[in-house]
């Protein structure tokens, strides 16, 4: 099986033995591939890509995943797709891009999604199609393409994400888009499971400028010979759809019981919980996105994740920036000062925020600095104030899913023993590690699996706990405490952060 997963930095291929998933086992990786791809921001909001250029990754992470695992086009049974969620991409009538990947990342429609948020025409938008109203997706990108590139939206073939534009590639001719993926771009009716009529009239635009909607298993045949050449494949691979990166996550995790959390921090982080009915939030502060058939996945993400503690070790550990272990050194740096960081708080919203706020204005802020405090508190409070902000997702999940039992962790942070206790003390609840280290290409490897009709069940998951933390007794009501007052000063400083956007912006 070769899963491969479109991200925010990188295209990965793994090469699994099929048979370790279809017999119940771990997934056993023959071959790795990957290729990097620069995020472009030439100016304040932007976030793009070039979508030539993660196409060519992934052609080139396919082969060096074939050409590693020493299975030749014969010895590959199918291909399945994860992919980063709210790209967008505008198209000609060909096919050709007409602009960059405008990543989720892409703050440009920030004003225009307020202005969403503020109209009664969008009001009950998030209750029907499971997505806050943010300037992430592309209802909100394409809001705002309509009145600042008029020209470039009237002329435009149509709006796919990178995925579909990677597969138009391989095939020659459009591609439908995942149920899914579709689920993050705000114009997928949740419920209806087609495209949302009153969303797509405030954008502007009729279905024929989407993709063509199908399930996460619905399988392509047929790549163009010349391509198939160049991946080292068949033309007749069958090639899954596949899902969206999050909610494959649960799924290559195991982390589709009741109860059971999935918590990743990468550069961002997310908490997200599986249902089985559509669970929009009233109140739309989180998300609910389709999986596969009789599965949703319920969360949140947010933005403040490694990358606070990147600003961190940059900006408050310089020292500490070379060597691989500069982030083990800062971590044992923040332990020195006491839970609480001797009574320093820290909003974490450097990049601004999206669950459960949504608020591209959010910026972050120390509360309590003093004389006392030096670097180590500072840490220390960083740390604590980027799961602090996980646990105001988790127990807005937790309210609108059901309790919460246990915390599936995954990402570069949880690999820190410290930092899972950590966690485990702010969110009281057990934090458990599994050796998913590859959650959403696993998840989309199992999806293929049962789409051919070869694993009936693919949530039979077959993840091993490699590390269990308890809750300190003595830590919960201490980080009880403090949650609510770290919940508290958000809501006493929003009204400043909107006052400090308009004075950065000249207003």
């Amino acid at each position: 099986m070769l899963a491969v997963d479109l991200g925010t930095t990188s295209a990965k291929v793994l090469a699994i033995n099929a048979g370790s998933l279809t017999e119940g086992g771990q997934a056993v990786i023959a071959a790795r591939g990957e290729r990097e791809y620069p995020l472009l921001s030439q100016e304040p909001g932007y976030a793009e890509q070039d979508p030539d250029r993660i196409a060519e990754a992934a052609a080139e992470a396919v082969r060096e995943a074939v050409d590693g695992a020493g299975c030749g086009p014969e010895g590959v049974l199918a291909v399945a797709f994860s992919t980063a969620m709210h790209s967008l991409i505008v198209t000609d009538g060909d096919g050709k891009a007409l602009t960059r990947v405008l990543t989720w990342a892409d703050l440009r429609a920030a004003g225009h999604a307020r202005k969403l948020r503020g109209s009664k025409d969008a009001a009950d938008l998030p209750s029907r199609t499971g997505v806050p109203l943010h300037a992430m997706t592309p209802l909100a990108k394409l809001f705002w393409l309509r009145e600042r590139r008029p020209e470039l939206f009237a002329s435009a073939g149509r709006f796919i994400g990178i995925k579909e534009y990677v597969l138009e590639r391989w095939f020659g001719r459009p591609v439908p888009m995942d149920e899914s993926t579709a689920g993050g771009t705000g114009f997928y009716n949740l419920h209806e499971r087609t495209w949302d009529g009153e969303a797509m009239r405030i954008a502007g635009i009729d279905a024929d400028r989407l993709p063509e909607l199908k399930p996460s298993t619905h399988v392509l045949r047929g790549l163009l010979p010349e391509t198939a050449a160049e991946l080292g494949l068949s033309p007749d691979v069958p090639v899954v759809l596949g899902a969206a990166d999050g909610p494959l996550a649960n799924l290559g995790g195991g982390a589709l019981e009741p109860g059971v959390a999935s918590l990743t921090i990468g550069t961002s982080g997310a908490v997200r919980v599986a249902v089985r009915q559509p669970a929009a939030d009233p109140h739309g502060r989180l998300f609910c996105y389709p999986l596969a058939e009789g599965w949703w996945i319920a969360g949140g993400p947010v933005n403040s994740g490694g990358v606070v503690f990147r600003w961190m070790r940059d900006k408050l550990a310089p020292d500490l920036s070379d060597g691989n272990d500069g982030y083990a050194r800062l971590v044992e740096l923040a332990m020195e000062a006491p839970p609480g960081a001797g009574g320093l708080l820290f909003l974490p919203h450097l990049s601004g925020e999206r669950a459960p706020h949504w608020d591209e204005r959010a910026r972050g802020v120390f509360l309590g600095l003093s004389l006392e405090h030096d670097r180590r508190h500072m840490i220390r409070a960083g740390l604590e104030g980027i799961v602090l902000h996980l646990r105001s997702v988790a127990d807005a999940l937790a309210g609108l899913a059901g309790g919460l039992r246990e915390i599936r962790v995954s990402g570069g942070f949880a690999r820190s023993a410290a930092l899972r206790q950590l966690i485990a003390d702010i969110l009281g609840r057990p934090v458990v590690r599994t050796d998913s280290e590859d959650a959403s290409g696993v998840g989309a490897a199992r999806l293929a699996l049962h789409a051919l009709g070869l694993m009936p069940d693919p949530a039979a998951s077959a993840s091993t706990v490699t590390d269990r933390c308890d809750p300190n007794p003595e830590l919960v009501p201490v980080y009880d405490r403090l949650h609510g007052m770290f919940k508290r000063s958000y809501e006493r400083v929003s009204d400043t952060f909107a006052e400090l956007d308009a004075f950065r912006s000249g207003g």
